[in-house]
């Protein structure tokens, strides 16, 4: 046992060994995107989420300067995290947790160079959301991440009992919240449009644009549509063996990778074999091998 699982921490070694070099430069371009991001359209019009939210309040409130929050907060929750998730799950989070308020800092006069025009809340909100998601991407894209209430969700994932994406919630609505008693109900709108935004923006650099589709298809007549799939439209499929939860037959389930612009004929050449067939499509972000 100890040797498998000694084994299986060397595969991970050799993962973050690959490409280091891109992998750091890809770290750098992240960090600096969304330290410009904060600087020039987030902090200017109080858009609060995450450890750089508690930045725009405090700075909004107090005046204190946010790169400085970010810093003290990201340390603490490193140290944090240490003890409770251990140095393997910790490691990746130190370089981002540190850059990130170094380059807010050394950005934090950007706006003298850069002017932009705020008045058009809902415009600076969802391109600030664009960069920002970009960023973000671009780091986890890498290996690594920002710190800070990345590293609260997986401890209020581990110790909630509860998925990152409820944890996620939790801690982001919180700050939020906090944020909607500083600066309004409007900012508080504001904010969910740009963390949905992010979320999603940072989901298409780690996985990219689907440009295939993946069908998985249970139907009667299993060789036409074999052959359809094979024969007009040229592409390989696989024969999965499955049994209905219910019945507890068992079924063939054909399975094959198509571009996205085949989609339609695929989809209506099953319906035009087999009325009756089932089938599931979903997005094939990245396929190797094969044809």
């Amino acid at each position: 046992m100890m040797f498998k699982k000694k084994r299986e921490e060397n595969i991970l070694k050799k993962v973050y060994e690959h490409d280091r070099i891109f992998r750091y430069v890809l770290l750098l371009i992240g960090v600096i995107l969304v330290a410009l991001a904060y600087n020039l359209l987030i902090l200017p019009i109080k858009i609060v989420y995450g450890m750089s939210g508690v930045g725009v309040i405090l700075n909004g409130v107090y005046g204190i300067n946010p790169s400085i929050v970010i810093l003290i907060g990201d340390l603490l929750l490193l140290i944090l995290s240490w003890f409770t998730l251990g140095f393997e799950k910790t490691k990746n989070s130190i370089i981002g947790s540190i850059l990130l308020p170094i380059f807010i800092q050394l950005t934090s006069s950007a706006g003298n160079y850069i002017v932009i025009d705020t008045s058009d809340v809902l415009l600076i909100t969802i391109i600030g959301a664009v960069i920002n998601g970009f960023g973000l991407g671009l780091v986890f894209k890498s290996g690594f991440t920002t710190g800070g209430t990345d590293i609260l969700n997986q401890i209020v994932a581990k110790y909630g009992k509860t998925s990152i994406g409820n944890a996620m919630f939790l801690t982001d609505g919180v700050i939020i919240f906090f944020g909607m008693f500083a600066f309004g109900w409007t900012q508080l709108m504001y904010s969910l449009i740009s963390l949905y935004i992010i979320s999603l923006m940072t989901d298409k650099v780690i996985l990219g644009i689907s440009n295939s589709k993946a069908f998985y298809i249970i139907t009667s007549n299993e060789t036409d549509v074999k052959n359809y799939i094979m024969r007009t439209l040229g592409h390989g499929v696989t024969i999965l063996d499955g049994r209905g939860g219910y019945t507890g037959n068992h079924k063939k389930v054909i399975m094959c990778v198509i571009p996205t612009s085949e989609y339609f004929a695929l989809k209506e050449g099953i319906h035009e074999i087999d009325k009756d067939a089932f089938f599931l499509v979903s997005d094939a972000y990245e396929v190797f091998g094969g044809e």
